[in-house]
């Protein structure tokens, strides 16, 4: 497990966030060269990742995975990479721009395996309560502040 994995956690918008319901981050950043040349955001990567397979990818998977997309490492390369990736430590899923901006929460079930839930949802205010939608105990932290 890698240490930036959560279990039974429910990492809420941070203080200051404003949405009011979960966004879908912009898919890239356009370049000074043109729009063939846009690199995915970090966010975007990261939601694609969570939502497209919830409860399937743990904070490390997805991380790594943002990591290895972004810099383009092979599927052949990325058992390495990644054994060499966390050999650091590494910002969590605290520190992500879907909850600090886009209004998404991050649901860590039992096995640390994550989902997306819009601040808007029913879901996402029992989690905040502290009760996953299986209805079992969970740990609430929040999501890093974008100002001081």
């Amino acid at each position: 497990m890698d240490r930036v994995d959560y279990i039974n956690t429910f990492i809420a918008v941070a203080p200051d966030n404003r949405a009011v319901r979960g966004m879908k981050p912009p898919a890239s950043r356009g370049s000074s060269t043109g729009p063939t040349d846009a690199i995915p955001t970090v966010a975007a990567l990261t939601y694609e990742l969570i939502n497209g397979h919830p409860y399937e990818l743990t904070s490390g998977d997805v991380i790594f995975t943002v990591m290895a997309l972004r810099r383009g490492i092979s599927e052949a390369d990325r058992a390495v990479a990644r054994s060499e990736f966390y050999s650091e430590p590494r910002a969590c899923l605290r520190s992500s721009d879907l909850g600090k901006r886009y209004g998404w929460g991050i649901h860590a079930d039992a096995d640390g395996r994550l989902a997306l839930y819009g601040v808007e949802s029913h879901e996402y205010g029992r989690l905040l309560d502290g009760r996953d939608p299986f209805g079992d105990c969970v740990s609430v932290t929040r999501a890093l502040r974008s100002s001081r």
